[in-house]
């Protein structure tokens, strides 16, 4: 209903908040603790090099910014209204994330799946208007996740014995590039989507370069195939 536009409006925007705020508060994760699986996973080779992480800062940001400027100028809107409802539901389980990965590997990855799907209904149904402050942002933020959920995957295989490192780094980052450049093909815009799993890719290329070259090697082919879908996304802005 209309009457609760606003309400959601104001909510999602807290949330991009709370969200922001989260590595204040739980300020002892620096990623997964290699003797947090069965199987330590020092050096996997399916997670980017660390400076790809600052992304985060970018998404914190642009979220809050982008929010609070709909919240401000777009309070009524239905397209915002649409994206909002999912919007609000990754932020909220984002922002308990990182309290989860301390306890839990296994519930963290759950967890970063539901963010994942929820951040991706909200980006398709982001409004065409004012890209630059509703759909780019939630872009950048679902690109990322897409990522992050299939490295999560692939630390959980590997760390549980299903599969060798390096097996679970090809057939993880395989993943990564196929919802990659799915994602994009069929949304047809928001750009920056595409960036943030390029990225991505292009870290996993600079962890892997030197000691597990097969992973580099896909993971930089990888980020030539999600390029196309996002070049002519960036034709249609």
């Amino acid at each position: 209903m209309p009457a609760t536009r606003p309400l959601i409006a104001v909510l999602c925007f807290l949330l991009s908040i709370c969200f922001a705020a989260s590595p204040f508060l739980v300020t002892d994760f620096a990623g997964f603790d290699p003797d947090q699986f069965p199987v330590p996973q020092d050096n996997p080779p399916v997670q980017p090099a660390g400076y790809a992480f600052a992304i985060w800062g970018l998404i914190y940001l642009w979220l809050i910014l982008g929010l609070g400027w709909g919240l401000l100028k777009a309070r009524q809107d239905g397209q915002w209204h649409d994206m909002r409802k999912p919007l609000s539901v990754s932020l909220a389980v984002g922002t308990l994330w990182l309290a989860v990965a301390v306890a839990s590997p296994i519930w963290a990855s759950v967890l970063i799946w539901v963010m994942l799907l929820t951040a991706l209904a909200a980006l398709f149904v982001a409004p065409v208007s004012d890209p630059v402050w509703a759909a780019w942002p939630v872009g950048l933020y679902a690109g990322w996740l897409s990522a992050a959920s299939c490295v999560s995957l692939g630390l959980l295989a590997a760390g549980y014995g299903l599969m060798d490192q390096t097996t679970a780094a090809l057939v993880c980052v395989g993943l990564a590039i196929v919802i990659g450049g799915l994602v994009q093909t069929a949304l047809g815009r928001v750009p920056t989507y595409g960036i943030a799993v390029i990225w991505a890719l292009v870290a996993v290329v600079v962890q892997n370069q030197a000691s597990t070259p097969v992973v580099a090697y896909l993971a930089g082919g990888g980020a030539l195939v999600v390029l196309l879908p996002t070049l002519m996304a960036f034709r249609k802005t």
